[in-house]
């Protein structure tokens, strides 16, 4: 470790990591490394810094047999020092990338949602497990992007992630743990080679550590200097990517027309992951190019990368997460009321006050033969106010610059079958007051 007592090392190490991050979250699975995170920074906040608030989350996939007896040991392990501890259980879907992936992805999730404002999250990867997370990127043929690994000190899902052990090795966190005289859990399945980065860890890596003692350290600073590349790529391409995305988030295709390929991919990279898209290949990066965005005008062309859609329109990129389908949905509604809409839409309200409210605003309430229903798609010809005739829905969109995926998920107001409003787009014909009918405006307060 050093001459310092291994102890004394780990508390000095994890205060000069934590800077001044005082509300802590510990992703705590009782292994060992959690075990000497958690362990240390209980023993900082009691010896140096009170003022440290530290609580400790353990994630329950419900994949090991043992799964339970582990909540229990950490539990135990928590109240033998006075830590907040909390389960939360996960469903992990193996379909989604294979069992590993798919645990991760529920995993930090879990993370997203558990944290409270302000809180940080640490977790306990340390330099072997960054060495194995090179050799994996390098397995898949990942760029500069994939081969930085993990940072030290990163932003995830909006909440702000510290990996204060990654520059220790599993050895030294060992030395740790006698000192400390900590008991962990050894799971089960980090004995399966069938998973690749278990066979890394236990087939192919003791054999490159024992011909090549710093092989970890090397891959580490291999690591960060590709983190240091991607970095300096992002500042200097901040400014064009700025420019060529609008106040929606959509990426012009004529601005990356004019660049050189390796610029419009590296371009097509950040604006990807400013989405928070998981990194595509270099094929799908081409394809998202060729098929899409060179796609004929009239072609609704889309790539799908994993629960993400990129697609075209009006010579724009957009990249789209995974959306409910509304299409069929009927609801009904009392105005009375205020309706929340499905999938984040916002709401309706029905607005009575009419004092100032200009007349192609408003629409006529509801006679007593007329039931109210709010739906998400329109066929067939709309007679919108304003325009001499009457146009078929599709090429109304068009003509308003709705792009084709939003036209399932703008409300639409019905009386009994007939479309009288889409609030904030347009109002028909049929929804003008005759003879002082009563009117009111139909607002719709869309979720940000």
């Amino acid at each position: 470790m050093n001459s310092k007592p291994a102890a004394t090392f780990l508390s000095e190490h994890l205060r000069n990591k934590i800077g001044d991050a005082r509300k802590l979250c510990v992703a705590f699975s009782g292994g060992l490394d959690s075990s000497v995170l958690l362990a240390g920074l209980a023993k900082l906040r009691d010896d140096a810094l009170p003022g440290i608030e530290l609580r400790a989350l353990h994630i329950h996939h419900g994949l090991s047999r043992f799964a339970d007896d582990w909540v229990a040991h950490c539990q135990m392990f928590c109240q033998q020092r006075d830590i907040p501890f909390s389960v939360v259980k996960v469903q992990v879907n193996s379909q989604e990338g294979g069992i590993e992936a798919a645990a991760r992805t529920a995993r930090y999730q879990a993370f997203a949602e558990s944290l409270t404002a302000g809180e940080v999250l640490l977790t306990a990867q340390h330099l072997n497990d960054q060495c194995e997370t090179f050799m994996l990127a390098l397995k898949r043929g990942s760029g500069p992007a994939g081969l930085s690994a993990m940072s030290a000190d990163s932003s995830v899902q909006g909440y702000r992630l510290l990996r204060p052990l990654l520059d220790l090795s599993r050895e030294q966190l060992e030395e740790c743990a006698i000192q400390y005289q900590l008991r962990w859990i050894e799971d089960d399945s980090n004995r399966d080679a069938r998973f690749d980065r278990n066979f890394l860890r236990l087939d192919i890596l003791p054999a490159l550590y024992d011909r090549w003692p710093h092989f970890a350290q090397a891959t580490a600073r291999s690591a960060l200097l590709c983190a240091e590349q991607e970095a300096l790529l992002d500042e200097l391409l901040s400014e064009s990517l700025e420019v060529l995305t609008d106040g929606q988030g959509s990426l012009s295709v004529d601005g990356l027309s004019n660049v050189s390929a390796v610029r419009r991919s590296a371009l097509l990279r950040r604006w990807l992951a400013s989405h928070g898209v998981r990194m595509p290949s270099r094929e799908q990066l081409q394809r998202i190019w060729d098929e899409v965005a060179l796609s004929r005008e009239d072609a609704q062309a889309q790539l799908v990368l994993g629960k993400w859609v990129v697609r075209r329109f009006r010579q724009r990129l957009y990249a789209l997460s995974e959306r409910r389908p509304l299409k069929d949905q009927i609801l009904c509604w009392d105005p009375a009321e205020k309706l929340a809409l499905p999938d984040g839409l916002g709401c309706l309200i029905a607005d009575h006050v009419l004092t100032g409210q200009a007349a192609d605003c408003l629409i006529r309430q509801p006679r007593a033969d007329e039931k109210i229903t709010v739906r998400f798609h329109a066929k067939g010809y709309i007679e919108k106010v304003g325009r001499d005739r009457a146009r078929q829905a599709k090429k109304l969109w068009s003509e308003l610059g709705v792009p084709p995926w939003e036209r399932d998920r703008i409300p639409l107001i019905y009386y009994n079958d007939q479309l009288m409003a889409a609030p904030g787009w347009f109002i028909t014909r049929q929804s003008q007051a005759e003879n002082n009918e009563a009117q009111w405006r139909i607002i719709w307060s869309a979720a940000q």
